[in-house]
């Protein structure tokens, strides 16, 4: 529960803030825990003050000058794992109570981190006949213990499309030296909290002499989304639908998705060779169109493979 009084109210006053560290799903209280306060900018974050929790789990704070543009978290180090609340803006406030911050104890096995998302989107052809795929996924620790490494096994792997290459980490969740290209594997190294989720993103490119992009689900996954700037290639693969083609930022993307993906299957989609463009063949089919009207030939507009 958060409790604000406006500062106009009483003028420029010390903001009061407030909290309890508790134990896992227990909810048990964690007494003589250190709790760290920051401030965060857009220019990065300190720790401002430090404090332990009593009996109880509970913790308070004073912050005798509140930073207008910065939003203020706590933290505790518990098991060798840092954990956060989530941030508060205490500008225009007396008083603030941050609420459970919950701590948990840490192993290296348990049940499998569950992957809940893949996103792909597939770039056109560029003029070297390669394609640009950025790639978003979503993990999700439900066990009661956050994971963490054990030795030099990962907490989590997965697969890669096989061939590709400039694979680059993308902006994460976690640090961009906890993910590691291992081959046709992708593998985390970070520790994953149970409860809440974990984003990574990761690019790479296709060869110009790759001709499909053969994404392998080598565990169940619970959404897999993908975009296409081809709208014209053929994508398949088992429980794969076509959604309604939509544009962004300026391009025009073919859309897919399928749910509950069993291990095992095997998403494909058709890549376009150098310079390639679905405008191009517009000319094409408007004449084969005209044809089909005058000989009564429709079925010649109903080619193998062309997207819906």
């Amino acid at each position: 529960m958060l409790l604000t009084i406006p500062l106009a109210a009483a003028g420029a006053q010390d903001v009061a803030i407030a909290g309890r560290v508790v134990r896992d799903d227990a909810q048990a209280p964690v007494p003589r825990q250190w709790v760290v306060l920051h401030a965060m900018t857009r220019g990065g974050g300190a720790p401002l003050d430090s404090t332990r929790t009593d009996a109880t789990g509970r913790y308070t704070f004073t912050v005798p000058r509140v930073d207008t543009s910065a939003v203020y978290v706590v933290s505790a180090l518990f098991a060798g794992i840092a954990h956060f609340s989530e941030p508060i803006v205490l500008a225009g406030r007396l008083s603030a109570d941050f609420g459970r911050l919950v701590v948990y104890d840490t192993a290296s096995s348990g049940p499998p981190i569950r992957l809940s998302l893949r996103y792909l989107s597939v770039g056109g052809a560029r003029n070297d006949g390669t394609h640009e795929v950025i790639e978003a996924i979503e993990l999700v620790n439900a066990g009661p213990r956050t994971r963490v490494p054990a030795d030099s096994a990962p907490v989590w792997q997965g697969a890669l499309p096989p061939g590709i290459v400039e694979f680059q980490v993308g902006e994460s969740d976690v640090s961009a030296d906890a993910l590691e290209r291992r081959g046709d594997v992708l593998a985390v190294f970070a520790p994953i909290a149970p409860g809440g989720s974990e984003q990574l993103s990761f690019a790479y490119v296709t060869p110009d002499t790759m001709r499909a992009l053969r994404v392998a689900v080598d565990q169940p996954t619970d959404v897999l989304l993908l975009l296409v700037e081809d709208t014209m290639a053929a994508v398949t693969g088992e429980g794969v639908t076509a959604l309604p083609v939509e544009t962004l930022e300026g391009r025009r993307y073919a859309r897919y998705r399928a749910e509950s993906v069993p291990a095992g299957t095997e998403i494909t989609i058709a890549l376009a060779g150098a310079g390639w463009r679905a405008e191009r063949l517009v000319p094409w089919v408007v004449a084969v169109a005209a044809v089909a009207l005058l000989g009564g030939l429709v079925f010649a507009l109903r080619r193998p493979g062309r997207a819906h």
